[in-house]
């Protein structure tokens, strides 16, 4: 009993200590595993792209505001009754064609008194002009006095005078009977009317009988800050930026494209003191009337080329927790550097970078998840979407 007893907590012992060979023999199988997982994740596979400077517009997008092209207030330059109206509102009218018809009355009497005026002044200088040359013999012989031929040819010549104004009265009577026919003085789509049959209207009125419009084609003003338009200006003197001819897109209220573009035709020369902003006008077609005096629109557009620019794919640009942009460049041994760049706009699937970054150099833009600055790397060349960023022809950069 006593030998039983005694053999017990030898048992026990031993299988401690089995069980503690059996927990180091797994933890030294484990680690030996992970070194040996360590040993074969070797460097990050990645792929790079490589970059060359490329001209990209510097596009902007601006408040705007459509400004018909040609507008016409039309306004009697007689006075009288409206006998007639001759266009339906809200329809498309031509130039010279009639809108009104005011009572023509008065200044038909009057182109006939002038009428009249003027022939009675040609029988009065053709007397005249007699009875000169009647004079002219007589003074020769002296059978009449040198005062008396004086006259006659003096009323001569105030005859003459006389025609030439009854025949000018003659003239502005026949303008002002024309002037009872308003017509369209430009082509254009026409407003309301403010003035109905039998009413009467001046020739000073200040309220207009109605309003034309011409909408094909549209200006559309465009506000652009004042230190926007000094900062482009110091770039274009500085180099690096060059100007272009601006091609204006717009998007409507509704955030759809216009589907036409215009073209800047001037810039003020003034900035506005209660906004601080200059106006420049772009000129577009209108074909189908969507743009209407008024609208507020977006107007995109570029008016300078950046030729020292990168485009570099979105995917490689990441943000620190300042904002800054950093990426990954493909240094010596290859190893992955990170560098902080300056992209403050896109276009189209790539940022725009104007600082941080030289001709040649290769950009990372696949497996940067887990990547640290002086990380060892596996490079290879992207492709497919990521290795067609535009650039310049360029020799290809070599790794150190």
């Amino acid at each position: 009993m006593n030998s039983q007893r005694e053999l017990k907590p030898l048992r026990a012992a031993g299988w401690i200590a089995a069980a503690a060979a059996m927990v180091a023999l797994a933890s030294c199988s484990s680690g030996a595993e992970d070194s040996g997982r360590g040993r074969d994740r070797g460097p990050a596979a990645v792929t790079y792209v490589v970059v060359q400077p490329t001209s990209v517009p510097l596009v902007q997008s601006l408040p705007a505001r459509v400004s018909a092209y040609e507008v016409s207030e039309v306004r009697p330059q007689v006075s009288g009754i409206v006998q007639k109206r001759y266009f339906t509102e809200g329809s498309f009218v031509e130039k010279g064609q009639t809108l009104y018809q005011i009572d023509p009355s008065q200044y038909q009497a009057s182109v006939a008194q002038a009428s009249a005026n003027v022939r009675a002044a040609q029988a009065s200088a053709e007397a005249a002009r007699a009875l000169a040359a009647r004079y002219k013999p007589l003074v020769e012989m002296e059978a009449v006095s040198k005062q008396d031929y004086t006259n006659a040819v003096s009323q001569a010549r105030q005859a003459e005078a006389a025609i030439a104004q009854s025949q000018a009265a003659l003239r502005a009577a026949q303008i002002n009977l024309r002037f009872t026919r308003v017509p369209a003085p430009i082509s254009g789509r026409i407003g309301i009317s403010n003035v109905t049959e039998g009413a009467l209207v001046t020739a000073n009125q200040t309220d207009a009988l109605t309003t034309i419009t011409r909408l094909d084609p549209v200006n559309v003003d465009i506000q652009e800050s004042a230190s926007d338009l000094i900062g482009l200006r110091r770039a274009l003197s500085a180099g690096g930026v060059a100007p272009t001819s601006a091609q204006v897109r717009l998007i409507l209220p509704d955030g759809s494209d216009y589907g036409f573009t215009g073209t800047v035709q001037f810039s003020e020369v003034i900035v506005d003191q209660n906004t601080g902003t200059v106006t420049l006008r772009a000129r577009f077609a209108n074909p189908m009337s969507i743009l209407l005096p008024g609208l507020f629109v977006t107007a995109k557009f570029s008016q300078a080329v950046d030729t020292t620019a990168f485009l570099v794919p979105q995917q490689a640009i990441t943000r620190d927790a300042k904002g800054s942009a950093t990426l990954f460049v493909l240094g010596p041994g290859n190893r992955a550097v990170q560098r902080t760049v300056v992209a403050s706009r896109t276009q189209d699937q790539y940022w725009v970078v104007t600082q941080g970054l030289a001709a040649g150099e290769k950009v990372i833009v696949e497996g940067t998840g887990n990547l640290r600055d002086g990380a060892p790397v596996k490079p290879s060349p992207a492709k497919g979407k990521a290795a067609a960023a535009p650039a310049r022809p360029a020799a290809t950069g070599k790794t150190g």
